[in-house]
């Protein structure tokens, strides 16, 4: 049977993968709660790409697969609690089964980047109880980890297929194929035993979008993975 949890749920525009590390810098109320809950219980929140086609009660909505991240160092930057900065790594993929909404809406005039914005979700919060949660949560599924092996041969092909998008992107403008060399050594990303990780790290450096991500993230086996790094790489 499939093991499942309740997860705080944090939309963001990017794709976390497995063992990808993440800096954080956390200003807003409802995610400092949800980091505050974090560091009390297992440190562990879901990272999903946020879905601009959906709204949870006005808030940005997940996409539906997701990686989980552990909190591994939190500092409170002024020592005043106003901005937290925490550093997170992936761990296991999920699947959201079923969503658990904020404990209020999102106001029509919330503004995240103010003061003002900041106050009145706190006062809302205060009212309602302070036991409420303000951030989503839901309930997951953890997805199997792909453990196939990738070939060294299938490795340098995406490799090459990486260098002449790069390439043909940048025409008219020519790029020396040595100068890719320095952007892989720069991710280490120069090897020949690649696993998985080289494939999710090849794939964040070959889009232009986080929304090119989700379906490498989405992958259910290697074959399917592959595949769709190759569909990534593909000059159009």
């Amino acid at each position: 049977m499939p093991q499942t949890k309740i997860l705080p749920i944090f939309p963001l525009d990017l794709v976390l993968f497995p063992r990808q590390e993440l800096p954080l810098r956390i200003f807003e109320p409802r995610y400092k709660q949800l980091v505050d809950d974090c560091m009390l219980g297992d440190g562990q929140f879901g990272v999903c790409l946020i879905d601009v086609n959906d709204s949870i009660s006005g808030w940005t909505a997940p996409k539906s697969i997701g990686t989980i991240a552990k909190i591994t160092k939190c500092e409170d930057v002024e020592l005043d609690g106003m901005q937290l900065h925490i550093e997170t790594i992936g761990r296991n993929k999920f699947k959201i089964n079923k969503i658990i909404p904020p404990s209020f809406a999102q106001p029509t005039d919330y503004d995240p980047y103010s003061v003002e914005g900041h106050r009145n979700i706190s006062e809302m919060h205060e009212k309602l109880g302070t036991e409420q949660k303000m951030y989503i949560r839901a309930e997951v599924e953890l997805i199997p980890e792909i453990d196939d092996n990738v070939s060294l041969d299938t490795w340098e092909k995406l490799v090459a297929m990486w260098k002449n998008k790069i390439i043909q992107q940048a025409l008219p403008q020519v790029v020396e194929p040595h100068s890719l060399d320095h952007v892989l050594e720069k991710y280490y990303l120069i090897t020949e035993m690649p696993t998985i990780d080289y494939v999710y790290s090849l794939s964040a450096l070959g889009a232009k979008d986080p929304n090119e991500l989700q379906p490498i993230l989405e992958a259910s086996n290697m074959d399917d993975l592959i595949q769709r790094v190759r569909e990534l790489l593909t000059v159009k």
